[in-house]
């Protein structure tokens, strides 16, 4: 926070303020009343210094002392009788170089004063050390002071802020304590401290003494009387008689609360520690502000989950087109729930390319449920208190976002989304993923102990999505805590439909054509598919036809009279431009050393030419195209078999001490890795090797051994839906992967003949066809 040269001052009677320390101020005087307002108009901060003489009822520039704290006004009550309450807390040392008068008060000219740090050596240490076990044993002497203070001390790690919370706290004459504040150095405020802590300890040893002495002559009665007489006085000096309505306001919103045993018993231990203290004290804050987030939990409060199966299915399918087996799932654990009545939660985790669809399902599950919904994006998440939340020692602690998340949705079982699951990291900080192990378990999870609550609460009726683009980037564990249901990429027919039911319906109302009549050919939506976009969703199909929209509306708005859209190919790139894509090789044309592989990423299937060029050398296999360790030694692989068995695909057994084999993968620019392209290689050098061309419009997928097997891949749906973009006939595929055909669409097969394989001589027989 930036601090302002000239500020009001706020003469102080009988008291010194230090930086970092919150203090409560009664405003009385008209002097300090102006000043205040001033203060509150601009930025609230005030200059706070001590009175020489605390006597004097309007003290004059000479009667201030000039070094005091610049502070900010953090609260302003205004009291019946005309003075102010005010909560200020201390940012900083300053000296008034000049002090002022304007209006009714005075403003200083301040010049802020920063100590350097002590240098780090045994004497500074021994030093620091003896200051807090000095005041530790003055705390326990003395009886005014509340042992909490030595757990906040206990958090401090800078020296400066260390020394200023002692010197706070020493309860002393303020001449004294306007010495240590004006010390020049932090060395000089440590010793001035260290010295006076001394005396103060044995001064109080002594007090013990006498006071134990004399209570030895009082009754009993007596001294409960005179003790109750002395707290009733104290109390009513430090203005504590009565409870502050937002307390009374609290009490009575916990005792409606649902709450659990354990947080009840919590919340009254807290309650009455809350009582004890002063109303405007850091530690009643920060204990007010626990039993509120204890007070406005969900611990009981539910949804009822519609149990009309058929209403859900409507309600599903007319949000989201397909993904029947994600829906499927939902309809399963419904009918659970009406036979079973208390089911835990199922972990239902989406994986899928983006665009198709995994956050909205999501959304759309809790609408058909009838539950609350809750998002909570884990991209970039990386401390571990993101999750449990922050220990009640640090300053500003709250609970975890899974906690916040529940108090804002109102309900304890809501759809609970965490998206991008797949994209958490981690620090120094600790694991995120280590503490969703625990929440993603439905065995553990109904005991869940967020650091901020410090009591259990339950998870276990949530609902919770994770959704991912790859498995890749979750841990194991967490992977074996979820139930996977994959969502592939869209069909171009099932995109066309997604245009004609959801987003053109959307998006029409949404760019102010509801009287504009619009008809999309679907030719026209296919030209967009192909040419504009290249996705396994329909977020970039979206984009486009919002580009479309907006043209539409300028032409509406440039002429008054057009009534009518009719949206052809021909219309389509007037509106759009120049395709951002080419039509895709269909490859129908032989080409010696060119085989086409089919690869899967994070972003749906692509299409993957294999080029091998063999020129005159010795021995020497280079790869380009930025290629990954794992596909560089499927090459190593492919070309040992090839060696081995060069008899058998009609290649001179020694052709590789003679020459020197390049593959090369476009686009080189882009990284490329895994182990399914393995068969593809092997058959782009033999086609090389032997000047046979690969037979047209056909493409592989499967890794190789040296044995030649041909080993299951994964990514299956996405591959071949690539291999159909690109009008792809023919599709050789391992024979392990039978079981994933059965999981395929009609539609996506049809049209293709897709061959099954055991051994590369299977797909050496079939490739050269």
């Amino acid at each position: 926070m930036a601090i302002r040269k000239r500020l009001p001052i706020l003469p102080l009677k009988d008291m010194v303020i230090f930086p970092y320390m919150i203090y409560p101020l009664l405003i009385g005087r008209q002097i300090s009343v102006d000043a205040l307002q001033e203060a509150m108009v601009i930025d609230r901060q005030v200059f706070l210094c001590s009175q020489k003489r605390p006597n004097i009822e309007d003290p004059k520039p000479s009667d201030l002392n000039r070094i005091g704290v610049v502070a900010r006004v953090l609260q302003l009550m205004k009291l019946p009788n005309g003075a102010i309450k005010i909560l200020v807390e201390g940012l900083i040392r300053a000296k008034a170089i000049r002090v002022y008068a304007k209006g009714g008060f005075y403003k200083s000219e301040t010049r802020v004063i920063q100590y350097r740090q002590i240098k780090s050596s045994l004497e500074n240490e021994a030093l620091l050390r003896n200051i807090i076990t000095q005041f530790h044993d003055y705390v326990r002497l003395n009886r005014r002071l509340p042992e909490e203070i030595l757990t906040t001390l206990g958090s401090i790690d800078d020296p400066q802020r260390l020394a200023d919370t002692i010197s706070a706290h020493i309860i002393h004459r303020p001449d004294v304590k306007q010495k240590i504040l004006e010390a020049k150095d932090l060395k000089g405020q440590l010793l001035e401290l260290s010295l006076l802590l001394s005396s103060e300890i044995e001064i109080l040893k002594l007090e013990q003494k006498i006071d134990g002495s004399v209570k030895d002559h009082f009754s009993k009665s007596q001294r409960e009387f005179y003790l109750q007489q002395q707290l009733k006085v104290i109390k009513e000096e430090l203005g504590e008689g009565e409870e502050s309505v937002e307390d009374l306001e609290l009490e009575k919103k916990l005792k409606k609360a649902s709450l659990s045993k354990e947080a009840r018993a919590k919340a009254d231990s807290e309650l009455g520690k809350l009582k004890k203290m002063h109303p405007f004290s850091a530690e009643a804050a920060v204990v007010r502000n626990y039993l509120d987030w204890i007070a406005n939990l969900p611990w009981q409060q539910k949804t009822n989950d519609r149990a009309n199966i058929k209403k859900v299915k409507s309600i599903l399918d007319g949000d989201h087109y397909g993904l029947e087996k994600a829906k499927k799932r939902i309809f399963e654990h419904l009918a659970v729930i009406r036979l079973a009545k208390k089911v835990k939660g199922p972990i239902l985790c989406f994986v899928g390319p983006p665009g198709v669809g995994k956050t909205s399902l999501g959304r759309s599950i809790a609408t058909a449920l009838g539950r609350k919904f809750v998002r909570m994006s884990l991209g970039g998440v990386r401390d571990e208190a993101e999750i449990r939340g922050h220990r009640r020692t640090y300053i500003g602690s709250i609970p975890g976002r899974i906690i916040q998340s529940l108090r804002k949705a109102g309900s304890s079982n809501p759809v609970f989304l965490l998206d991008e699951i797949d994209k958490l990291s981690h620090d120094f900080h600790g694991d995120p993923a280590a503490a969703l192990l625990e929440v993603l378990d439905p065995e553990q999870n109904y005991t869940f102990v967020d650091h901020f609550l410090e009591v259990e609460y339950d998870l276990s009726n949530i609902l919770f999505i994770p959704t991912a683009n790859t498995l890749s980037g979750i841990p194991p564990a967490l992977v074996d805590r979820m139930e996977i249901i994959r969502l592939p990429g869209y069909l171009e027919f099932e995109k066309v439909n997604i245009a004609r039911r959801y987003l053109i319906p959307k998006l029409q109302p949404e760019h102010g054509l509801v009287k504009i009549k619009i008809e999309f050919s679907e030719k026209a939506l296919l030209h967009i598919i192909r040419n504009y976009t290249r996705e396994a969703g329909v977020r970039e199909l979206e984009r486009k036809l919002k580009a479309v929209f907006r043209r539409m509306a300028e032409e509406v708005v440039l002429d008054g009279r057009k009534k009518e859209f009719v949206a052809d190919v021909r219309a389509i790139e007037n509106f759009l431009g120049v395709p951002d894509y080419l039509e895709p090789d269909d490859y129908s044309k032989p080409v010696v050393g060119v085989a086409i592989g089919l690869a899967w990423t994070q972003f749906g299937g692509e299409v993957l030419p294999v080029e091998v060029a063999v020129m005159k050398g010795k021995e020497k296999l280079s790869m380009t195209g930025k290629l990954g360790k794992v596909m560089q030694e499927s090459a190593q692989a492919a070309l040992s078999f090839i060696r081995e068995n060069a008899k058998d695909f009609k290649i001179k057994k020694d052709f590789f001490s003679r020459s020197e084999i390049h593959i090369h993968i476009p686009e080189g620019a882009v990284d490329k890795d895994g182990p399914s392209a393995g068969i593809t290689m092997a058959t782009a050098i033999i086609s090389a090797l032997s000047g046979k061309p690969v037979r047209p419009r056909l493409a592989m997928t499967g890794e190789i051994t040296l044995r030649g097997d041909v080993l299951p891949v994964g990514g299956l749906n996405e591959k071949i839906l690539a291999a159909k973009r690109s009008k792809i006939r023919y599709i050789i595929i391992p024979a392990k992967n039978q079981k994933d055909l059965k999981e395929l669409a009609p539609e996506l097969k049809k049209g293709l003949n897709i061959i099954l394989v055991n051994n590369y001589k299977e797909v050496y027989e079939r490739a050269f066809e």
